[in-house]
């Protein structure tokens, strides 16, 4: 992702205003970037399409929780 490019990120539901796990997300036309909202020029994962449609459907099953 180049620096310049500005995109819309939106933070998750579950980030609070005090910090900690806080995730967003970004529709980066080929791809979803993921940043932590606390660093927001900090790194940018970026995930294919189909690869976060697993990742989320796996969360939503409760089959990553502990």
């Amino acid at each position: 992702m180049n620096a310049s490019t500005r995109v819309a990120w939106r933070k998750s539901s579950y980030s609070t205003q005090e910090g900690g796990a806080c995730v967003e997300l970004a529709d980066l036309t080929s791809a979803v970037g993921v940043r932590d909202s606390t660093d927001p020029r900090g790194p940018v994962l970026q995930f294919g399409r189909d690869t976060m449609a697993v990742l989320l459907n796996r969360i939503k099953a409760g089959e990553l929780d502990r």
